[in-house]
């Protein structure tokens, strides 16, 4: 068990989405958790999943999480053209 303040445990996962040339990539930040998809729910339900899978059975304290933590899923999106 990590000896940190509980307080100071992240209640967030933050992951950054992005287009690829095929598919939308997710990462996390905080955790070695990577994975993609043709459409942005497909690549959110398989960051879920693969977020899930990743922590299943550990002590979320070893990554300074706390319990039940969320998802922040922040997307890099390019702007669109101005149609006149």
């Amino acid at each position: 068990m990590s000896n940190r303040n509980p307080e100071s445990f992240q209640h967030t996962i933050k992951a950054f989405v992005r287009k690829g040339e095929d598919y939308y990539v997710a990462e996390c930040l905080e955790i070695a958790v990577v994975t993609q998809g043709k459409t942005l729910d497909e690549t959110i339900t398989n960051l879920k999943e693969a977020v899930a899978l990743h922590l299943e059975n550990e002590d979320l304290s070893e990554f300074g999480l706390a319990p039940n933590p969320t998802l922040l899923v922040t997307m890099e999106l390019e702007p669109t053209a101005n149609v006149a």
